[in-house]
């Protein structure tokens, strides 16, 4: 979209997928109002990505370096993939798990400092896994991912680079088994050699002896060849036996890996659960305190009011035990 500006795009495909379309719809309005109705057409076509996708654009935009240490990474496995050189694979490997757990690592790390993101134990991590997986095996996915304008996980459940590579042996000496170039060393008679001798002298010229060398030659190069493709399929079947045995470590780390990650999203879950009814207790005792704190500031105030009662009836009983030994004073001194 050579319309749109790239900031926007990242800014859109940054903002979680719950205000994209919040989001897209102001830029849209914005196009209009500054007179671009073009630009406004090809923002109008983004579409929201799933929160998987989310979190590996927001990967992608926010730290690049390693979005492009994972295309160096998926290079040289695809290198590694056409030689079929089985311990520069399970090297490679072992790399792409370390790598790939920490890309996952820091997913986490940035949808943490979100706060529209989901709580940590309802992030599709294996979602995200399984794309940054997929990249580095599907050129397509892996500039999805780079350039961050990835709309849906993806998933690989294939062995090797998609598309599959011309594949050439390299079994760690020659590319091939040394294939005998002369019937002599091969070990089989060479017939044109005895036609040329003293009794064939007489023959070596002629037709029949070029035809005898012709068919020396068609049968040596019949050899030649099913040596070279027996050579072959014992190497390719080596390398089988050893990309079959790494697939099966790697299927079982995965299984082991994904049991991990399923007891720590059941772990969060559980913490979560807890949390939200310590909040809900926390809530209930607030409104308590609140409704006591209530109750306090009443009974003070009827407290001061009761107080103020009682001062005001004690000075009238004052007043009245002033009159009434007033009046007793005036009936003394009258007698």
């Amino acid at each position: 979209m050579p319309d749109v500006p790239a900031d926007l795009i990242r800014r859109l495909y940054a903002t979680p997928p719950e205000k994209f379309v919040a989001a897209r719809d102001a830029a849209v309005a914005q196009a209009r109002e500054a007179g671009d109705p073009r630009t406004a057409r090809e923002i109008g076509r983004l579409r929201r990505p799933t929160v998987a996708a989310w979190l590996v654009n927001l990967l992608a935009i926010r730290r690049p370096e390693l979005v492009a240490d994972l295309a160096q990474l998926a290079d040289s496995l695809r290198a590694a993939q056409r030689d079929l050189r089985g311990g520069k694979l399970r090297e490679l490997s072992a790399q792409r798990r370390a790598v790939v757990g920490a890309l996952v690592a820091e997913v986490r790390k940035l949808a943490a400092a979100e706060p529209a993101a989901p709580p940590a134990g309802k992030l599709p991590l294996g979602e995200v896994e399984a794309t940054l997986n997929a990249a580095l095996s599907d050129t397509e996915v892996a500039e999805q991912v780079r350039a961050g304008r990835l709309l849906r996980a993806s998933h690989y459940a294939g062995f090797g680079e998609v598309p599959r590579p011309q594949l050439r042996l390299v079994t760690g000496g020659e590319d091939t088994a040394g294939v005998p170039e002369r019937a002599g060393e091969s070990g089989v008679p060479d017939r044109a050699g005895k036609a040329g001798g003293p009794d064939g002298a007489g023959r070596s010229g002629g037709p029949d002896g070029a035809s005898a060398r012709a068919e020396a030659r068609r049968a040596r190069d019949q050899r030649a060849a099913r040596a070279e493709r027996a050579a072959r399929r014992r190497a390719a079947t080596r390398e089988l036996a050893k990309a079959h045995t790494d697939l099966e470590r790697a299927e079982q780390e995965l299984a082991g890996a994904g049991a991990a990650e399923r007891d720590g999203v059941a772990a969060l879950d559980r913490i979560e659960t807890e949390l939200a009814e310590l909040e809900r207790r926390r809530a209930v005792a607030e409104q308590e305190l609140s409704r006591a704190r209530l109750a306090r500031r009443g009974a003070e105030r009827t407290v001061t009011a009761a107080r103020r009662r009682a001062g005001e009836v004690e000075a009238v009983l004052e007043a009245l035990d002033a009159e009434e030994g007033d009046a007793e004073d005036g009936d003394d001194r009258a007698d």
